[in-house]
């Protein structure tokens, strides 16, 4: 499973690029009024103890600095957090755009590294790890040829947008007119993503063509023969009663001009740039490793992705190893039901027989909505706090349905304008089957993604970069385990719904097996597919997407299973220390309130945990 936003860790100027923020002096006077401050500085007065180290006033002033530049820099993604003084603006993509990014990495680089960690307060000791962590490998990011993949077989900048432009909340005249600048701004906009795409081109870092097979309808779908038949139309089409009637007609007739005059013409240029260039250019070997320095690209996409000091080789190692374990245990569900027959005739019963499969899309879609509806019931078993932002359950829009995964996530605001969804995708619903929807609710609404994500944005205790940056080991890993804490939670109710979530947990661990193989040991593209369908028990559709997914979005499948190790190793070290005083919802919570971080330094952080239970 995915996020919408594909790589919302990474901060090039690329809107699926940028981390996820909101400014930390909007955050810091929400904290405490006045008096609790005064009151809490006579406090330190009266015992003698400053309120932080110079060391800690200079890390956090960083912290602070970079991260407001970084908002201002990434107007559309800082709309998807939250933060609304840029709603009327659209990113800069330039040369100077992007050299000024590198810039604003170099300097806070070289200011954190004034910095002596050994004189900051355990708190801020571990912001300046992950700080560290995020600075330097943000700034490697922008060395790869790899930073002009601003499209995969997921979707791409333009389907992002057009998702933004969905997602966020209008109730005013003011929301409208800065939706009004934003569209009229997207023509610029748009060429700066064909031109990034067409430098990649002349630098040899083009998409496969296998694996963009009728993309160019992820393109022409959002070309609408009316302005009024416009996706972006939709907004203007029901303007509340707050904005008085004269001025929604006047703001939907200007919306109208600027969608035939501006975005309709700019999608459509891109469109024809895709079926004329980048399409008839785009490269016919598969793996990353065979482009110009895509080697080194690809090493350092895995210690991005799994924010650990790894290898291919040892990650297709572990990946062989996991698909083996998993194997075992899928046998001993074909035991279970007493099937009679070899494993690949039980993958082969699993993607035909009718009874696994909805019949209409209704159908599917209250499977998703009471499984939902179960696990919310028993979250208070397994965890001590819950985020207030609820989660709703969307459609994959029809424009990427074809292509893109099985369902994702795409977060709510973290002040709780807007709640959190859960996207399922109904397209080709002979591919989709019922047993393994309680796995991927667990993953990608609650007590997944979205109760992790939650928690992290509403914890005001947390620097802002830390409330909405994602490491994806951590973030994915986090998934992973709440399929596996389904378990316990007794949301499978059937054999085959437990299979179902081994078919998950293979499908992760077949992932470290196909992306290495392919980026970094020669594999092809259909050496992948067929270990895919020999292994994981996907359908054909969705195996054919996954791949292409990792072909397209190389290193990123690698995240999930590191990240889901890493946190059932933490828990079974924790209940073995602490025996009978572990407590599972309290473990959850601290693991999931500190934020997302780099695995090394989350075992860090839980390991103080451990100890502090521990003590006297």
């Amino acid at each position: 499973m995915r996020h919408r936003t594909t790589a919302r860790g990474r901060l090039s100027p690329t809107p699926s690029r940028v981390p996820q923020a909101e400014t930390m002096s909007a955050q810091r006077t929400s904290r405490a009024g006045p008096c609790r401050r005064v009151l809490l500085a006579c406090v330190l007065l009266v015992a003698g103890v400053t309120h932080a180290s110079p060391s800690d006033e200079a890390l956090e002033l960083l912290m602070e600095d970079f991260w407001e530049a970084q908002v201002r820099a990434s107007p559309l993604a800082a709309t998807l957090w939250g933060e609304n003084r840029y709603r009327d603006r659209i990113d800069d993509l330039s040369p100077e755009a992007l050299a000024a990014q590198v810039a604003r990495l170099d300097r806070a680089i070289a200011a954190l590294g004034e910095i002596d960690p050994h004189n900051l307060s355990p708190a801020n000791r571990e912001h300046y790890e992950a700080f560290e962590w995020m600075l330097t490998h943000e700034r490697r990011n922008l060395d790869f040829g790899t930073r002009f993949f601003t499209i995969t077989s997921l979707g791409g900048w333009h389907t992002r947008f057009a998702d933004l432009i969905r997602a966020t909340p209008y109730s005013s005249e003011r929301d409208y007119r800065d939706l009004l600048a934003r569209l009229a701004g997207f023509g610029p906009y748009a060429r700066q993503n064909v031109d990034l795409l067409r430098m990649g081109m002349e630098s040899g870092y083009t998409q496969p063509c296998a694996s963009l097979q009728g993309y160019g309808r992820s393109i022409t779908g959002y070309v609408s023969d009316t302005p009024e038949a416009s996706v972006f139309a939709r907004p203007f089409a029901a303007m509340p009663d707050s904005v008085p009637a004269p001025v929604r007609e006047e703001l939907r007739g200007e919306a109208l001009r600027v969608i035939d005059e501006v975005v309709n013409p700019a999608y459509q240029a891109f469109a024809d740039f895709y079926a004329e260039s980048y399409e008839p250019g785009c490269r016919t070997s598969v793996g990353l490793s065979s482009l110009p320095g895509g080697r080194e690209a690809y090493d350092h996409a895995l210690r991005y992705y799994t924010s650990l000091d790894t290898d291919a080789p040892t990650i297709h190692a572990l990946g062989r190893q996991e698909v083996a374990r998993i194997r075992a245990e899928m046998e001993a569900v074909m035991d279970e039901v007493d099937f009679e027959g070899e494993f690949a005739e039980f993958l082969a019963f699993l993607r035909s027989d009718p009874q696994f499969y909805a019949s209409d899309a209704e159908t599917y879609l209250r499977h998703v909505a009471w499984i939902g509806k179960t696990i919310e019931a028993r979250l208070p078993q397994f965890f001590s706090r819950l985020p207030s932002n609820p989660y709703g359950i969307s459609v994959i829009p029809r424009q990427i349905a074809p292509m893109t995964a099985t369902a994702f996530y795409q977060p709510g605001a973290a002040d709780g304008t807007r709640a959190g969804q859960y996207f399922v995708n109904l397209y080709d619903l002979s591919s989709r089957p019922l047993y393994e929807l309680p796995a991927l609710g667990l993953h990608e609404s609650v007590p997944g993604h979205h109760l992790q994500i939650s928690l992290q944005g509403e914890n005001e205790d947390l620097p802002d970069w830390r409330r909405f940056y994602y490491f994806h080991a951590f973030g994915e890993g986090w998934g992973l385990y709440a399929e596996f804490l389904g378990e316990e939670m007794g949301i499978y109710r059937t054999p085959y719904e437990r299979f179902g979530r081994l078919i998950y947990d293979m499908w992760r661990a077949a992932r470290l097996v196909v992306d290495t193989g392919m980026h970094a040991m020669g594999w092809t593209r259909q050496e992948a597919i067929d270990f895919m369908l020999a292994n994981t028990g996907l359908t054909p559709a969705n195996v054919v997407a996954e791949v292409d997914r990792y072909i397209t979005y190389p290193g990123q499948a690698t995240a999930y299973k590191h990240g889901e190790l890493k946190i059932r190793e933490l828990r079974q070290r924790a209940e073995a220390a602490l025996g009978e005083r572990f407590d599972l919802r309290e473990f959850h919570i601290a693991l999931l309130t500190g934020g997302s971080l780099p695995l090394k330094v989350l075992d860090n952080r839980m390991q103080r945990w451990i100890d502090a239970q521990d003590g006297p």
